[in-house]
């Protein structure tokens, strides 16, 4: 399958029963291949391109099915550190332009604590939810880990091993 043509299925909900695509359709991919800088991939088929080629070609896929709230599971899995944050930078840029909701799991902390507007903690305990520099201040990335192992650093914003 052709990038051009994964992208067209994020369509398929507001296309008639044989998926021709409208105007405003081709609109809507246009405008994510833009905003994810996918014209030079759009002929090529998905086996072919990089990890994070692939994972921006995915992000385009949600943005043209046009919902107020796009959820990613692990956006940056397998990828290396330049393209996690190259993929984190552009899903805080396109929750801004667009002013969609974009939620995702990451095991990612530091990069989150740095790129995200907002997280959930998921401790099983409080889970709290607020900005990172509120998480900082209310220690409660101190106990995500055992403090034998893992202490976080507050200044930095980052975790260290105990040696």
């Amino acid at each position: 399958m052709s990038v051009k043509e994964l992208l067209a299925l994020g369509r398929q909900p507001y296309t008639n029963w044989l998926g021709k695509l409208s105007d405003d359709d081709i609109a809507f991919i246009t405008k994510s291949v833009k905003l994810l800088e996918l014209t030079p991939f759009l002929d090529k088929k998905c086996f072919e391109l990089s990890d994070g080629q692939l994972q921006r070609v995915m992000i385009a896929r949600a943005l043209v099915q046009d919902t107020s709230m796009i959820l990613l599971d692990e956006p940056t899995t397998h990828l290396d550190l330049y393209h996690k944050v190259q993929i984190l930078k552009l899903l805080k840029s396109i929750a801004h332009q667009t002013e969609k909701t974009i939620l995702f799991t990451s095991h990612e902390i530091e990069l989150a604590i740095q790129l995200c507007d907002k997280m959930l903690i998921l401790d099983g305990h409080t889970n709290s939810f607020e900005e990172p520099c509120k998480h900082i201040e209310h220690k409660n990335f101190e106990t995500l880990f055992p403090a034998e192992l893992i202490s976080f650093n507050a200044n930095s914003g980052s975790f260290k091993i105990k040696k």
